[in-house]
């Protein structure tokens, strides 16, 4: 039986291939199995993520016999965002389902720069106790056509001058899960994301946020070069172990140590890691929790992101107040670290940071 036979025969099994499921080296790898030339990938991820086609007839530049090979053997299927809520300050949470679950991704337009916030599993294993995703629990991992598809979806819509969405220029992976525990799927999507003939984005545009997961950071920096934060949230082990159950595997010496490894291999994150840390009143904002993250950072080339803690029902935490807030922040500038305070973009549609929990069953 040769090699098209095989593929017939595999199919009589499975279900099409979904072509938002494969980066290049897949691609080609498909297009050999159905006795077709591996170039042919370049052209036809052109027309999925330059001009967002999902019909094989409209691709132009292909053979009639191709785009009927096309047809038989796989598919272009994303994930339908089927809720929308619009903040007042812009921002739009979109949803999709899966497994009966809804996973939320988050359109955040600025002056000049619109960033999709991109989420990676459905709940999350990690239970920060502060962050509304982690009591959801873990429900699984997105595929890879999940991940990408946040992304077509929305980057189809600002394609269309019809719509009123604004050219998608950063992508962060700050959504729901921890994207290094969804790694293989991620990184392909990554490699999708990067890769000239898919979205085509710069490596300086693409961020990546992990709660710090030692190992696969140390595999992360082998294979792929972006932007990457560190979820800190604390200057000292006892305060994080209790915010951050994952700090009695990976304890903050091993995580900065990792991040700092990582840096010197990696060009897109010029030379300084941001390490993301939540104001909690009376938890970790006090100036001897300042003094603390001076000194474990002093051998980190770092720039600190300051958060206010978004809301979330049945909490015990509270935000700290702007005083402290700014305090902590000016104390941080004083001591010669760079920091800025994130401004909490789409509260009221429970969107910001932390806040995304869609646990509707249907």
């Amino acid at each position: 039986m040769n090699i098209i036979s095989n593929f017939q025969t595999n199919f009589q099994t499975i279900s099409k291939i979904n072509l938002l499921n494969l980066n290049l080296q897949k691609m080609r790898g498909f297009l050999i199995n159905i006795e077709e030339k591996p170039f042919r990938a370049n052209q036809i991820m052109h027309w999925i993520y330059h001009y967002f086609c999902d019909d094989f007839s409209k691709m132009s530049n292909l053979s009639t016999k191709l785009k009927e090979k096309l047809k038989k053997y796989s598919i272009i299927y994303s994930p339908k965002f089927i809720k929308k809520k619009k903040s007042i300050d812009g921002t739009i949470k979109w949803s999709f389902l899966t497994n009966k679950k809804y996973v939320e991704t988050i359109y955040i337009p600025e002056k000049h720069r619109t960033t999709i916030c991109v989420s990676s599993q459905v709940g999350c294993a990690l239970k920060c106790d502060f962050c509304y995703t982690g009591k959801m629990g873990f429900k699984k991992n997105l595929q890879v056509f999940e991940i990408v598809g946040q992304l077509w979806n929305l980057m189809k819509l600002a394609y269309d001058k019809k719509n009123r969405i604004k050219k998608i220029t950063n992508i962060v992976f700050m959504g729901m899960g921890e994207p290094l525990l969804n790694f293989k799927n991620v990184t392909i999507a990554l490699d999708i994301i990067l890769n000239k003939y898919g979205f085509n984005f710069s490596k300086y545009k693409v961020t990546l946020s992990t709660a710090g997961i030692v190992p696969i950071i140390d595999k992360l920096s082998k294979v792929q070069d972006i932007k990457i934060a560190i979820s800190l949230h604390a200057s000292n082990d006892q305060i994080r172990s209790k915010l951050m159950p994952i700090n009695k595997k990976y304890n903050i010496k091993s995580v900065l140590q990792s991040a700092n490894n990582y840096l010197k291999n990696s060009k897109a994150n010029k030379g300084k890691i941001t390490i993301e840390y939540v104001m909690l009143n009376n938890i970790n904002d006090s100036l001897k929790d300042a003094k603390e993250l001076v000194t474990i950072l002093k051998n980190i080339p770092s720039k600190v992101n300051l958060i206010p803690w978004n809301c979330f029902p049945n909490s015990m935490y509270k935000s700290s107040t702007k005083k402290n807030i700014f305090c902590f922040s000016d104390f941080l500038t004083k001591k010669g670290i760079f920091n800025s305070i994130r401004k909490n973009r789409g509260k009221d549609i429970t969107a910001a940071c932390g806040q995304l929990n869609n646990n509707i069953k249907i």
